[in-house]
Formats: C-alpha cells, sequence, structure tokens
C-alpha cells in the first residue's frame, strides 16, 4: 500500500512576505503579539489585534496547530457550564445543523452528522474502536504532519537558557531605577547596549563571545545574518519570527510600547528584541548547524480519527478502503479539524447563545416603570460593569438617575497632579492626549505640603540606599527588624485595623492642599509640546460632546455628579487594573473634577445655550469617586451650591449608606471564601481592602460579557449580575449617527479589550494569564514576574477569573454589542466602519440591536451582515 502524508496547512500569509524587505517580515510577524503597558498603568490588551483580519476560528486554529496556544475552554468546563444550566442543548443542535449547512462536507451529510454529532458529545473514541484489526496498518500508511512551527533552539534543547538571556537582558534594559547599577549604553537601544556589553558576558562561554566579535553592530544587519546563518528560508521567516516573539511575549510587548511610547515605528523596536534574541540563538546553536530535516510525523494522530468515521460514522474498513486517496484525507482532515476547533466553537457558541437569550428575555420583558417625579440627582457613571450594581441600588432608593459613559468623560487629557514629575495620559490607550492639564497650588499651601513630601521621599531614599549598599545593609535588619516585626504582626493579626490605622496616618501626613485645574489655555509641555489647558470652544465642545452622546441635553436634576472610579487594595500588584481603563489604568477622580469644573463654568454653560443645551442655573456639577472595592462614593470637589442643590446633595448623601450596604451584600455573596453573608457586608469589605494578604479583594471585571448601547430605560431595574457595560445612548438625540460612530470606536472597543483580556487569562492562562498571584514579583517597576526569572506576564491572575484552581468564576465569552436604534443606524454603522464590521464578521465580538420602535432584538450575523453594503 503506498504510503501518503496528510499535511494540515495553516493559512499562510506568512508566504507573501518571502521576499519582502525585512521591515515586512517582521511587521507580518508582530501580529501574533499586543502591546503591554507597564503594571503602574495597566491596560487591557485585546492578544490578538494584530489578528483580526482572520475568522477567531481560523486564528485559534493557527495558534493551536503552529504553537500549541489553545483559545477554547476544555470540554469539561463545557460539561461543568451545561450542568448549571448555562448552556441550552437546542442552542448547541441549532449551531450545528447551521454550520454543517455552511461548510462544504467530505462525506454525505448524513455520515458527517453521524460523525459530528458523536464528536460534539464524546471526549474519545471507544477502546474497542481503536483496537480493530488492520486499523494501525490503515492508520499507518496516512500519517498527520505536524504544522507546529519549531525553532533551531528548540530543537536543539537550548530555549530555556535562550530565553534566561533575553530576561535577563530586558529586565536590566527596560528597569525604572531599581537597579543599584544602571544599564550602560542605554542610549544606543536595545540592540546597542548589548552589542557592546554581550562579549563581555561572563554567563557566555569564551568560544561564544567569539563568535560575536565581528558580529554587525546594526540591529537590521544583525537579524538578517542571523537569519540566512541559522538557515531559515525566505518562505518561513515570518512563522519563525512569530514562533520568537511568542516565545516571550510579554517582553516583546513591552519593546512594543517602548516604541510607541518613543514616537518610534514599532517595527523598529522589534528588530532591536529579535536581533538580540537570533544573534544568541546563532551563538548558541551554531556548532550544531546545518540541522538536518525534521520529521515532524504523528502516525498516531491518524488512529482515532480513522476510528472515529469507522465507529461513528457509518463506514466499514472496506468502506473506507474503497475511497479514493484524496477522499480519505479530506475526512481526515476534516475529522481533526472538528475534533479539535470545531466542536468547541460550537459549544463556545452556544454558551453565547444561551447567555444571549436570558439577557434578551430580561430587557425586553421587563416592566415599564410609571414616571417619576423629576430627578433629584443625576449621576454620571463609568460604563465598568462594577458601576451597574451600584447605579441599581442608587436609582432604587430615591428620586435619583444614573448615566453611563466612558470613565474619562471624553476628555483627551494627560495629567500632572500637583509637583509630579511625570503627566500621565487619563484617556484611553486608543485615545492620543490632545491637552494637558496641571494641578497647581497656592504658594503659602504648598510649602507645608512639600516639607512633609521631601521628608518622607528623603526617608524612603535613605532606606533603598541603606538596603543596597554593601556594609550598612548588614546594619538595616538590626535597625529596623523591632519597627518592621511590630508592623508585619499588627498587618497579619488585626488586618483590618492594622490596615485602616496605616491609611489614616499615610492620609494625615500627605494632607494634600486644596488645588486649582488649569483649564485655561497656559502655553505648552516642554516634553511633550501638548497645549496646557483648553480654549473656552474646546471647553464647549468636551461637554456638549459628552452631554449629547449620553442624551443628556435637558431635564437637569438640581445636582449632576460626575463620578469617577477607583479600587483601594494593599500589596497588589494588579492594583492599577481594577482601576478606570479609560482613564489610561490611573483612577478618574482627575477626569471627574475637570468635566464637572467644565460644566459649571458660566461662559460653557452660555456656549451650551447658543447650542440648544440649556443648564439651569441652580443645577451645579459636581465630582466624586466611586471606590469599586467597598462600594462607596466619595467626593472629591464640591463646590458651592444652590438651594436645590443642597437639598439633593443632603438626600443622596443619605441615601448613599444603604447603597453601599446592599451593593457590598451582593458583591461579598460572589467571592468565594467568605462563608455565610457577613453581618454587616461594609465591615468586611473594608477590611478585604486593607488586609494586605487578600488575593481577591474584588472581582474586578470578571464576568463581562455584553455591552449595551442605549437609553437607561431599556434597563433600569433590571438585574444584570454586574456583568453589562452600559452606555448611555439616545439615537434622537445622534440623527447623524456621529455619536454612536464615536461610543463604538472608543469605549466599545475598550470594551472588547477587556472582554478579550479576561477571556484569554480564563482559557489560555500560561500563555496569556499571569499565574498565581503569592509566587509574583515585580521587576524593574514595569511588571510582574513568576519567580525572579519568567517571561513579563502580560495578563491577569488566576484569582482575577477563577474562585479556586478547579472552578473558574469568568465565563469567557466574546463580548455581546447591543445598540438600541434603527436599522438604518446599524447598516450605516457597518457600512462606514470596516473596522468594526470586521469584528463582527470574523467573530471577535458578537453585535445584536434593539428596535427602539417595535421592540424587536435582531442579530447581525454572517447572513445579515451580506445584506449591508460596504463603501
Amino acid at each position: 500500500m503506498s504510503r501518503s502524508v496528510i499535511s494540515l496547512e495553516r493559512s499562510t500569509e506568512a508566504k507573501k512576505a518571502a521576499a519582502c524587505p525585512l521591515e515586512a517580515i517582521v511587521s507580518e510577524a508582530a501580529k501574533v503579539i499586543a502591546p503591554l503597558w507597564p503594571i503602574s498603568a495597566f491596560i487591557a490588551r485585546h492578544p490578538w489585534m494584530g489578528m483580526e483580519d482572520k475568522s477567531f476560528v481560523d486564528a485559534a486554529d493557527r495558534l493551536q496547530e503552529a504553537y500549541g496556544i489553545d483559545l477554547y475552554p476544555p470540554m469539561a468546563v463545557f460539561h461543568a457550564a451545561l450542568s448549571k444550566g448555562e448552556i441550552d442543548v437546542s442552542f448547541i443542535e441549532r449551531r450545528l445543523q447551521r454550520w454543517l449547512d455552511d461548510e462544504p462536507l467530505p462525506a454525505p451529510r448524513h455520515e458527517a452528522e453521524r460523525l459530528c454529532r458523536a464528536l460534539l458529545w464524546n471526549d474519545a473514541v471507544p477502546e474497542e474502536a481503536l483496537q480493530m484489526p488492520k486499523l494501525i496498518e490503515l492508520a499507518a500508511a496516512m500519517p498527520l504532519r505536524s504544522v507546529s512551527i519549531r525553532t533551531r533552539s528548540v530543537r536543539l534543547g537550548l530555549e530555556k537558557r535562550l530565553n534566561q538571556q533575553m530576561i535577563k537582558w530586558c529586565k536590566l534594559f527596560y528597569d525604572r531605577g531599581e537597579a543599584a547599577w544602571a544599564l550602560p549604553h542605554r542610549e544606543h537601544g536595545f540592540y546597542g547596549s548589548w552589542r557592546r556589553l554581550a562579549p563581555l558576558d561572563p554567563s557566555l562561554s569564551k568560544e561564544e563571545r567569539k563568535r560575536l566579535f565581528d558580529w554587525p553592530h546594526h540591529p537590521e544587519e544583525a537579524l538578517q545574518r542571523a537569519l540566512e546563518q541559522l538557515g531559515v528560508q525566505d518562505e518561513e521567516a515570518v512563522a519563525y519570527l512569530e514562533a520568537h516573539l511568542l516565545a516571550l511575549p510579554g517582553w516583546a510587548g513591552m519593546m512594543v510600547w517602548q516604541s510607541r511610547r518613543a514616537g518610534d515605528e514599532i517595527v523598529g523596536g522589534l528588530i532591536n528584541y529579535l536581533a538580540v534574541r537570533l544573534s544568541l540563538e546563532w551563538v548558541f546553536t551554531a556548532p550544531h548547524l546545518p540541522l538536518k530535516e525534521e520529521e515532524n510525523e504523528d502516525d498516531r494522530a491518524v488512529g482515532p480519527l480513522l476510528a472515529a468515521w469507522i465507529h461513528w460514522g457509518g463506514m466499514t474498513l472496506d468502506d473506507w478502503r474503497r475511497l479514493s486517496l484524496e477522499d480519505r484525507q479530506a475526512r481526515l482532515v476534516f475529522a481533526d479539524r472538528f475534533w479539535r476547533i470545531g466542536r468547541r466553537h460550537l459549544w463556545l457558541e452556544a454558551w453565547e447563545d444561551t447567555y444571549e437569550a436570558k439577557l434578551k428575555e430580561a430587557v425586553l420583558t421587563r416592566q415599564p416603570e410609571e414616571p417619576k417625579e423629576q430627578a433629584a440627582a443625576q449621576l454620571l457613571f463609568c460604563i465598568d460593569v462594577r458601576s451597574e450594581p451600584f447605579r441599581r441600588h442608587v436609582e432604587a432608593v430615591g428620586p435619583f438617575e444614573t448615566y453611563g459613559c466612558a470613565g474619562f468623560f471624553g476628555l483627551p487629557i494627560q495629567t500632572r497632579v500637583l509637583d509630579g514629575d511625570d503627566a500621565h495620559p487619563s484617556c484611553p490607550a486608543i485615545v492620543a492626549p490632545r491637552h494637558e492639564i496641571n494641578e497647581t497650588a497656592s504658594p503659602e499651601t504648598a510649602a507645608p505640603y512639600r516639607r512633609r513630601r521631601d521628608l518622607f521621599r528623603f526617608v524612603g531614599r535613605t532606606f533603598k540606599k541603606i538596603k543596597q549598599h554593601l556594609l550598612a545593609g548588614l546594619l538595616l535588619p538590626e535597625m529596623s527588624g523591632p519597627w518592621l516585626g511590630l508592623h508585619t504582626i499588627a498587618r497579619s493579626a488585626a488586618p483590618a485595623w492594622a490596615g485602616q490605622a496605616i491609611h489614616q496616618a499615610e492620609m494625615s501626613a500627605q494632607q494634600k492642599p486644596k488645588t486649582t485645574l488649569s483649564l485655561d489655555c497656559q502655553g505648552h509641555d516642554e516634553t511633550t509640546g501638548l497645549p496646557i489647558g483648553l480654549t473656552k470652544e474646546e471647553q464647549v465642545q468636551y461637554v456638549k460632546q459628552l452631554l449629547v452622546n449620553i442624551g443628556l441635553t435637558s431635564s437637569f436634576a438640581p445636582l449632576v455628579v460626575v463620578c469617577g472610579h477607583e479600587s483601594e487594595t494593599t500589596n497588589n500588584p494588579y492594583a492599577s487594573a481594577l482601576d478606570c481603563g479609560a482613564c489610561g489604568g490611573a483612577a478618574g477622580a482627575f477626569n471627574a473634577r475637570v468635566f464637572a469644573a467644565l460644566a459649571n463654568l458660566p461662559h460653557v454653560r452660555d456656549g451650551l445655550a447658543k447650542e440648544g443645551i440649556i443648564i439651569p442655573d441652580e443645577t451645579v456639577f459636581v465630582a466624586a469617586e466611586h471606590i469599586t472595592t467597598v462600594d462607596e462614593l466619595r467626593w472629591v470637589e464640591v463646590p458651592p451650591l444652590s438651594e436645590a442643590a443642597e437639598a439633593a446633595f443632603r438626600q443622596l448623601k443619605q441615601a448613599l449608606a444603604d447603597v453601599s450596604r446592599q451593593a457590598n451584600a451582593e458583591r461579598m455573596a460572589k467571592l468565594p471564601h467568605v462563608g455565610a453573608m457577613p453581618r454587616d457586608p461594609v465591615a468586611e469589605a473594608q477590611r478585604r481592602a486593607v488586609d494586605w494578604s487578600e488575593i481577591r479583594p474584588e472581582w474586578g471585571l470578571a464576568g463581562n460579557a455584553a455591552f449595551l448601547i442605549g437609553r437607561r430605560a431599556l434597563t433600569k431595574g433590571v438585574h444584570l449580575d454586574g456583568r453589562v457595560f452600559l452606555h448611555s445612548y439616545d439615537w434622537r438625540e445622534d440623527p447623524t449617527g456621529e455619536a454612536l460612530a464615536g461610543i463604538i470606536a472608543g469605549p466599545a472597543t475598550v470594551g472588547q479589550w477587556i472582554n478579550l483580556q479576561y477571556y484569554a487569562s480564563t482559557v489560555a492562562p500560561h500563555h496569556y494569564g499571569s499565574g498565581d498571584k503569592t509566587t509574583q514579583t515585580v521587576t524593574g517597576g514595569i511588571g510582574v514576574m513568576q519567580g525572579n526569572g519568567s517571561d513579563l506576564l502580560a495578563g491577569l491572575p488566576w484569582q482575577s477569573v477563577a474562585a479556586s484552581d478547579r472552578e473558574w468564576f469568568h465565563s469567557p465569552l466574546r463580548l455581546l454589542v447591543i445598540i438600541e436604534a434603527p436599522f438604518s443606524y446599524i447598516e450605516r454603522l457597518l457600512d462606514e466602519n470596516s473596522e468594526f464590521r470586521r469584528k463582527v464578521q470574523n467573530g471577535w465580538l458578537r453585535l445584536a440591536s434593539i428596535d427602539p420602535d417595535s421592540g424587536a432584538w435582531v442579530n447581525w450575523e454572517a447572513g445579515r451582515l451580506a445584506s449591508v453594503q460596504q463603501r
């Protein structure tokens, strides 16, 4: 019998880069990674943003086959969701039938359907089917050829050493002042500094250092030579570089972020990174080159696939022998892809369909509320899913209305706090800051504050220098031991009391003076060139834009509260991951304060009146902050209030205690290890916020599943379980669709990034998560590693997505975007926004709409998308 090899080839965009310039090859390879922001400003990252030109299914197939990265939950997780009632079996059958209708089948429909239905529900072929006579012989005649990408260092077992070298050099290059000695020659870039120091590296052997003697000094030349010396052919260059980037995607992602921050091309930074990595690979593997062609065959892989066709496909071995070689190949490839990818994709879609059906029922069957009296207060919250329970409870306790918007309140600013050394972008990563807003204080109030601050900084610097000094460091334990010992005992034995006491002491020591904001134009920043402050026209337009976007253009309450949000935790490297992603991983109080101040300016209100938005004189905007860990609203800046606003303020403050208690009770019920519902959920939440041993002070955005754009009346009173981003929008205020387009391009995109960050950290924690919180190490002040030498971890800790080692908390569902608007608005959006259309078409998010007149819920899947014209 002739022996044939079946190649399960992935789509080969990589081959298109053959014979292309080096920049094009690196640019294509870079699509498999995403930028990584420093841990101090954690930004949710969509790990596959460069792969959205492919369908989700194809990307999953490619990453699994080539690099062993699985984008789907294990079958055990689907079965657990089924047992909990989170998956409706009817949706599985419906998805299977639709899939069979759309896919080219290698066999008659009834045979393919029998096989697929069996594979959907069985994790293994029965043992007796695998033991059929002649099965092994037939399987051996048609082995599957693996398409996994194995670099030269992997084939020689040298990848671990190569990774250790790269981690060492990356840690040195990116260190933010934590190391006692700075890396020399850093001004020459990553490759330049490595090239000057590597020949002196004692961790390399004498022969290895000698190989670098005449190595190129320019990264492009070095990378090109390394590819040639390693014997990498042009057609495999993209895949080969992808494999190297995915070996340490965190450090490679940091290189991308650093390049963007410096205003350089992404490709330039990655060429530096890859030049170092492949140069080291050649240094380590040179004695073994050239390598023999790798046999990448797995004869055993065909056995279960062939057995599946025989056992479940209604065939016999004689039937199989009568098939042509081409038909056999097609059937094996079909079974293999469905086994690895197709069946789990159908389970995922059924899980998503079930959630959507429940959400649809909750929204469309709600009981319309009777019109109430004019609201005493209106509160603007971030769309963050943690705001949903708080908003629901606020609305239930009094005549209060809430609105949702992106937590940066439409202000593309970078902020510089009082005496701050650096300005921090306080807007989403996809928005470039256009202005800088500074805090200033009068000299007489700032002087005492600066003296206290300088004293604390002096103590901190002195402690660090003593710790790093060879001789003085020996005395440090004797000097500080008793005090630090008492501190450790207090924080461990009485975390609530000690944590609150330390927090109060820190607040008393800081005593930040009252500051003013540079709202009006005051020149330009010397380092960034951004204008400080805003022109009067810009002030009016930014306030108008947000109010129109959320549909608040009339019927203003006497009190309008602009609520940023922040999380308060202790001993948590991922603290910024729990803050406002819309504010660049920072707290949202600064933006809330700026927006409220702008909305109170008389000339801004005059300008708004000319635009048709009349804010009554009695209406006052105040800034507050939602502390998500303890579900408490804290006042940031309260200007002089009108009589009506003062009454509303007192009424709201009185109601907030009950809101906090109810919201905390709802959250505590979800957290593991709480036990029975605590008698005082507020006290329990406050304890978790200051307990330095607490690994889950809050769930953050875990559980997020949908993004709803529409009027609050659509969801008011509906228990959405803290799983839905809520963005206020009134299509009647947006005749051109411009506001909707802005919401989709900004907040909805950020929501998708957050959703896929949680998805990736759940389904592939070893590749896209950050492991166990308790064994993490902060390195160089920029990120987190496991132990003292690992990749720079890019995702979320396991404790952020799982209740235990065996039980997931986050349900990994792709984001469902729901828009309340007429069909024509959705069609226009898909027609004009090709990027959003691609996300929907390729399955990176899902889209539904609610017609405001008929209440019809419409899914915008492939069939309906095809009917929309695209420019």
